[in-house]
Formats: C-alpha cells, sequence, structure tokens
C-alpha cells in the first residue's frame, strides 16, 4: 500500500512539473524588440544597430531571480543604448538554456558555473562543445533547502551552529544513517554545474560519502517545491526565490540551511554564455552584448535601485513569482525560516551580488562581480575530476580556462566603458572562504585535488603526466 501511494505521488509531481514547463513557454515574452517600454526607449542610443554585425538576437534566461539583469538590460533600455535589438526566451530549465547555445536557436544565455568549461572537456560525458564566457551575471544568490522531515530529525540552519561544522555533521549524519534509501534523495537544478558540486562538497566535508549515501536528481527550478511538497526529494539546491517560497510562512514545507555563499563565499553562480564562433563572427555585436550586461549589473548593484528590481523581475514575463517569494534574495532581508517559530532574517547585500564587492568579500584592488577570475574554474575542474566526470585533471587546464573564460576581452571591454580590472587571472582562495576551511591554491590544483579523502573510485590519485 505504501510503495503503490509513493508511486502516486510520484505522478502527481510528474503531472504539476509538465505544467509547469507548459505554463512557462505559454508566458514566453513575445516580440519584446518591437514593443520597448518607454522608459527603453529614452536610453540614449551610443551605438547604432547598423554598425553592429548581428543587432538582433535572442537572449535566454531562466525564470529565477538572477533573470534581473537580463530584465533590466531590456526594460531600462541598456540593450537598446548599445543598439541590440534583443528577443528574451523563457527557457524551461539551465540545460534547455545551455543547449540553447549548443543548437544554435539563442544567441546568448545564463548558464551555471562549470557548464562552460565542462563543455570543453566533455565532463560526464558532456556534449563536446566551445561555449565562452566573459563575464559573470551574478554571484551568490542561491541556497540549499530541506524539508519539514530533515528538521525533525534534528537538521538546524547552518547558522545556527555557529560555524560549528563537527556539531553540523553529527546531526547531518544522523539523518542519514537513520534514513531509508527513498528519504535521502536531493535535487540540483543540472549535473556537472556548481550546484552539484555544492551538494558533494557539503556532504564530503562532514564526513559522508555522497555517491554512496545520497541519489542526486536533475530537476528544473519551478518544479522543485512541488516536488519536496508530495516527497519526491527531501533537499534542492537552487537559485531564489525556489528557497524563500519553502519556508514557514510561505509555503511551508521547509528551511534553507544554508546559502551558496556559506558553502563558498564569492562563488561565481551565472555566467554569459555564447559560442566561441559568436564572438569570433559578430566582435562588435558581442562587446555591445557585455557592455550592456554589465551596465545592467551595474544597475541591479544600487541598493537603492533593489526594490524597484525586486518588482520587476517578478512580473509574470519574467519569474511570475510573488513579490514576498523575490524581494529576500534581492533586497537582502533573507529568511531561513524553521518551524519553531525563531526568527531567521539575515539582512546582507552580499545575499546576491551583481556587481560591487565589500572588503569581507575580496580585497583585491578592482575586484568586482562580473569580473571572472580563471582560477576559479579550475576549482570547478577539480571538483569534475574529484567526482569522477573526467578521467584526470586535465593536463591542459590553463589553456582551457584561457579560452572559455576570456578575461582577456572583458578587460579591453570593461575599459572602454571605464571601469578598472585585476590585473591577474588567477587568486588564492583562503581558507575562510569554504565552510570546511580549506583553502584553494590554483598553482597547485591537483595536490588540491588528492588532499580530499573521500571523492570517487577511491583511492584514486590524479597526476599531470
Amino acid at each position: 500500500m505504501t510503495k503503490n501511494w509513493t508511486r502516486r505521488k510520484i505522478l502527481q509531481g510528474i503531472g504539476v512539473s509538465a505544467a509547469a514547463i507548459a505554463f512557462s513557454g505559454c508566458n514566453r515574452p513575445q516580440n519584446q524588440a518591437q514593443n520597448l517600454p518607454p522608459s527603453a526607449l529614452e536610453m540614449e542610443q551610443i551605438i547604432k544597430p547598423e554598425t553592429l554585425e548581428k543587432p538582433n538576437l535572442t537572449v535566454g534566461f531562466v525564470p529565477v531571480n538572477d533573470c534581473a539583469p537580463f530584465a533590466i538590460a531590456w526594460e531600462k533600455g541598456f540593450f537598446h543604448k548599445y543598439g541590440l535589438n534583443v528577443q528574451l526566451s523563457r527557457e524551461a530549465s539551465w540545460a534547455n538554456s545551455r543547449d540553447g547555445i549548443i543548437f544554435g536557436r539563442l544567441d546568448a544565455s545564463p548558464v551555471v558555473s562549470g557548464t562552460v568549461t565542462n563543455a570543453w572537456i566533455g565532463a560526464e560525458g558532456a556534449r563536446h562543445f566551445p561555449l565562452c564566457a566573459a563575464m559573470t551575471i551574478h554571484r551568490h544568490g542561491n541556497a540549499l533547502t530541506m524539508n519539514k522531515g530533515m528538521w525533525e530529525a534534528g537538521v538546524r540552519p547552518w547558522q545556527d551552529y555557529q560555524g560549528d561544522l563537527e556539531a553540523m555533521g553529527a546531526d547531518l549524519r544522523g539523518y542519514f544513517e537513520k534514513a531509508p534509501t527513498d528519504q535521502k534523495v536531493w535535487a540540483v537544478p543540472l549535473n556537472t554545474a556548481i550546484y552539484e558540486y555544492f551538494v558533494r562538497y557539503l556532504l564530503s566535508a562532514i564526513g559522508l560519502n555522497p555517491v554512496e549515501n545520497l541519489r542526486l536528481i536533475i530537476t528544473p527550478p519551478p518544479q522543485m517545491v512541488s516536488n519536496m511538497r508530495i516527497g519526491a526529494m527531501q533537499g534542492y539546491m537552487v537559485a531564489e526565490p525556489w528557497n524563500t517560497r519553502a519556508i514557514t510562512g510561505n509555503e511551508g514545507i521547509g528551511f534553507t540551511f544554508a546559502q551558496g555563499h556559506e558553502i563558498w563565499k564569492g562563488h561565481p553562480d551565472r555566467l554569459l554564455a555564447v559560442s566561441q564562433s559568436f564572438i569570433e563572427n559578430n566582435p562588435k555585436t558581442y562587446r555591445s552584448l557585455v557592455k550592456a550586461m554589465i551596465s545592467a549589473c551595474q544597475y541591479c548593484s544600487k541598493a537603492e535601485n533593489r526594490e524597484e528590481v525586486a518588482q520587476i523581475i517578478s512580473q509574470r514575463s519574467f519569474t511570475g513569482s510573488k513579490i514576498e517569494f523575490t524581494r529576500p534574495g534581492i533586497v537582502g532581508n533573507y529568511n531561513y525560516g524553521g518551524f519553531d517559530n525563531k526568527t531567521r532574517i539575515k539582512d546582507s547585500p552580499h545575499t546576491t551580488i551583481f556587481f560591487d564587492l565589500s572588503s569581507d568579500i575580496s580585497s583585491i584592488e578592482y575586484d568586482h562581480s562580473t569580473f571572472l577570475w580563471q582560477s576559479e574554474s579550475l576549482w570547478l575542474m577539480t571538483q569534475a575530476a574529484r567526482w569522477g566526470q573526467i578521467a584526470e585533471f586535465p593536463k591542459d587546464a590553463e589553456e582551457i580556462v584561457r579560452k572559455a573564460w576570456r578575461t582577456d576581452l572583458y578587460r579591453e571591454i570593461a575599459s572602454e566603458m571605464g571601469i578598472n580590472c585585476p590585473s591577474d587571472d588567477y587568486k588564492v582562495e583562503p581558507a575562510s572562504a569554504f565552510i570546511d576551511q580549506k583553502a584553494f591554491d590554483p598553482s597547485d590544483p591537483v595536490g588540491y585535488l588528492n588532499s580530499f579523502k573521500i571523492r570517487a573510485n577511491q583511492p584514486q590519485s590524479f597526476y599531470f603526466s
């Protein structure tokens, strides 16, 4: 009887998921390039469309909070300013957003960190394709949500442990030791990308092998709340507003265990991806696109604009989410929730970072959020190798990163906008940036990789040859 009921619930969840996809498709903005709002048309056009190789672009976005720079670039006229006629395409999932570029349906689209270089190296069977990115869309802005059952088993939000990894680990291990197999299912929106790596990193940091103790499933963001509600998963890691939506007072099905920046402070979340051929064939257009997106990120970064940004992305054309779900991740009054009536609201501009960085995030001169550190891509590659998604850490990793994360182009484009950038491509990630206090030195990625006791195919070691 229990087995049939579980199956029925899962089938119901599939139905809900299919409806969510259909809804997002019907909700796609139409003819945007021909119907710019008055606020966009008021923006002075400093680059004429006829001077660009391809002024008419189709650009993807996924209905989560980090669509904000795309929404602002369109609504406020930054695309128009730089001579671009943009049609925004609402994508049902992060896989769709990536594949739209690979198969030529989209000219540009945001992708989850890890996607760009993993397309070059074919991580876990990924289609080989020369994806490129010159900038991040934002840093932070995501979280790990757990269901009420994990709360009842004694797990609490990370902030309750006040940095005590051992105490948190004891509670989380206690849950996994007692829970049946079908109660050890978590979801991420895409494999071979940073959210999967964060989930695996967290569990291994407390001594649990995620390969043996957890079943990770791939679920598009709009489907996560409904699938947790029916018991198809006990946890998920995703961008806002889908974490805030789950907490008590909203959907009431879960609580935020940790924000992504509590696992790796300062991490890149979304990159603006295009194909390598797009950059080569449309160099002027690409510069206009990056300038428009940098300008939008700067607008989103300003404290005085954030309430407006939250209102704009809550529109049906973008996330279609209630403002009370959208606002915390943008404005920064973030509520972790819980089932004990305690207040767990943290006011922080670091909840989602679009451009400006405070000194506790980075003290490097001229550093800012949209600047891509190539060393961060090396960290992502270490995790692909750690979990067996590639056979070994690439011998030509630095060359791949130079081709994929176009820091050189970003510096040129930013300079034309009067924006200074760090002079280096690599930086050490200090121990304080990670939840387990383990620093990452990009000068020795293989040594870093071999220092982890828990990884796929133990006790395999990785070496340059």
